[in-house]
């Protein structure tokens, strides 16, 4: 590869250890400022270096998740490593679900769920929900109560 600039230096030279940690820390400023301290180079020089880096950080990432998926049997079109497209597809696919399934039916394949669960284990619902006999004591004891009342008052 042919270089014009005999006095810039090379785009593949590593980078210190040091300003490695602080790209892969998210702290990019103060890699570049150390970079071009270091190294007493430009400022756009040194983004042009860890920009550089942190592609080729990126890319070394995404084929080790990319192989780690392919061993684990997941297809390559599951995940997306560009974060605004899977934002994008988030609120497409809510605002679509919330506009096309009633609320009802969420309740109602949860309600089936428990259903069948409780099918599973062999329970059996009662002829009469437990709400029902609590309603009922109270209405027994309150006739109860007005019958007594009724006798002695009456």
């Amino acid at each position: 590869m042919f270089d014009s600039d005999s006095g810039s230096t090379p785009a593949n030279k590593k980078l210190p250890k040091a300003v490695m940690m602080m790209i892969e820390k998210g702290n990019l400023v103060q890699a570049i400022k150390t970079l071009a301290a270091d190294e007493n180079i430009s400022m756009d020089a040194a983004k042009s270096r860890i920009d550089a880096y942190e592609l080729a950080l990126k890319n070394k990432q995404q084929q080790t998740l990319t192989t780690i998926a392919n061993k684990q049997g997941i297809p390559s079109q599951a995940f997306s490593f560009d974060r605004e497209q899977v934002e994008e597809e988030s609120e497409r696919l809510t605002k679509t679900r919330v506009k096309t399934t009633p609320t009802e039916q969420g309740f109602q394949s949860l309600q089936d769920g428990v259903d069948s669960q409780l099918n599973d284990l062999g329970y059996k619902k009662p002829l009469i929900p437990y709400w029902a006999k609590r309603l009922l004591v109270i209405a027994v004891v309150m006739a109860g109560l007005f019958w007594i009342m009724w006798g002695v008052f009456g």
